[in-house]
């Protein structure tokens, strides 16, 4: 039996895909990369009205990469972001 994969955090996830499209997510700058985000949650958007499970999964990590890039292109460690936020402090007040 293969052993299971290695637990994979956000940083390294991000750095991932920093290391195979930050050249090419940089040149195209924050607006036009946001409209492929939105693009993104546009596609998660109909897959959450559907019943495919595999596309269902595939759009949720194509949300997650295209929000890495714009961190990236952005300077921001998501991670940091996360737990500052989340998790100090007992995380935010109210509703987020």
């Amino acid at each position: 039996m293969p052993d299971a994969p290695k637990p994979l955090t956000i940083r390294e996830f991000q750095e991932h895909i920093r290391e195979r499209y930050y050249a090419t997510d940089h040149a195209r700058g924050t607006p036009a990369t946001f409209l492929w985000f939105i693009e993104e949650v546009g596609e998660l958007a109909t897959a959450l009205h559907g019943d495919d499970r595999e596309n269902l999964a595939e759009e949720f990590a194509d949300v997650l990469a295209w929000l890495c890039t714009l961190a990236n292109i952005n300077g921001l460690d998501l991670e940091a972001a996360l737990r500052k936020k989340y998790l100090t402090d007992g995380g935010p007040a109210g509703h987020k």
